[in-house]
């Protein structure tokens, strides 16, 4: 059996945790930041976990990880 490739636009978004969680990184904070007030781009500085009714597909995306 071959081995599979990772989807490597799946790997520059996301990182696996020692316990399985898949950690993300906050949208909307790259450009356009002028309008957006400081308490916002607090938040979305901070990032998340995705949900895991998303979790079987994104660590579809990374099977190495």
């Amino acid at each position: 059996m071959p081995k599979i490739k990772t989807k490597r636009s799946a790997a520059k978004r996301f990182r696996v945790t020692a316990t399985g969680k898949v950690k993300k990184a906050g949208a909307f904070k790259n450009h356009i930041l002028t309008k957006k007030s400081p308490k916002r781009l607090r938040r979305l500085a901070q990032g998340g976990m995705i949900h895991e009714t998303n979790l079987a597909e994104v660590k579809r995306l990374l099977p190495y990880s």
